[in-house]
């Protein structure tokens, strides 16, 4: 008898469990975007240009070295910040300066920004310099997005597809 109960008592703190699963999958309703938004990400991870340019050894600074270190370019590890600059219709939503990731300032620098805009037809503009060396941006992008309610776009930056990636 004690082991009827013992095996009821369980099946009714499972069934309680079940509903509590059951009742908090459907309340309280989440929405990713209130209607009529859509989002725009702004996603990528990025390496910025040395902060110096790479200086031949002479063969007197070789020949000091160890033999296993003769390397030919004494290349500076620090890498430069990379900054963006996104506008939507003309109005800066965000602007950012990333610094290179590791001790040795020597990363990528990574962006991952979410924005909820409007639906509808926008202007893109987006910037994007990863050298302290040149002046201006390295990369700069201008397009026309119709953005569907609920829909995502991604900003990316991909130098082997042509810098700024719109998707």
């Amino acid at each position: 008898m004690r082991k009827l109960v013992m095996i009821a008592g369980q099946a009714l703190l499972y069934a309680v469990f079940a509903a509590c699963v059951g009742l908090f999958s459907m309340w309280p309703p989440y929405r990713h975007l209130e209607p009529g938004q859509a989002l725009l990400k702004l996603s990528f991870s990025h390496p910025g240009e040395r902060v110096a340019e790479c200086r031949k050894r002479t063969p007197g600074e070789l020949a000091k070295l160890p033999p296993n270190m003769r390397a030919p370019l004494d290349c500076p590890r620090e890498r430069s910040p990379v900054s963006v600059e996104l506008e939507l219709d003309g109005q800066v939503i965000a602007r950012r300066v990333v610094p290179p990731s590791g001790l040795a300032k020597d990363g990528a620098a990574t962006v991952y920004e979410r924005f909820a805009v409007p639906a509808g037809v926008h202007r893109l503009e987006v910037e994007v310099d990863d050298s302290v060396r040149t002046p201006g941006p390295t990369w700069k992008r201008e397009q026309d997005v119709r953005l569907a309610p609920g829909r995502v776009l991604v900003v990316d930056l991909d130098p082997e597809k042509g810098g700024i990636v719109i998707q």
